[in-house]
């Protein structure tokens, strides 16, 4: 369970950081939005939607 947990947690970070760059493409605001991580991709797909 807690290696499940673990895995989510890094999955949604570098899913933040993907998104991140690819939308504004600096390395400050991917790490940024790393240590938000699921808020981010969250904020993400609310605002954007999944296109």
């Amino acid at each position: 369970m807690k290696e499940s947990a673990k895995a989510g947690i890094s999955f949604g970070c570098a899913l933040a950081l993907v998104i991140s760059y690819v939308n504004w493409h600096s390395i400050i605001w991917a790490i940024f939005h790393g240590v938000l991580s699921w808020f981010y991709v969250i904020y993400y797909v609310i605002v954007y939607g999944l296109n």
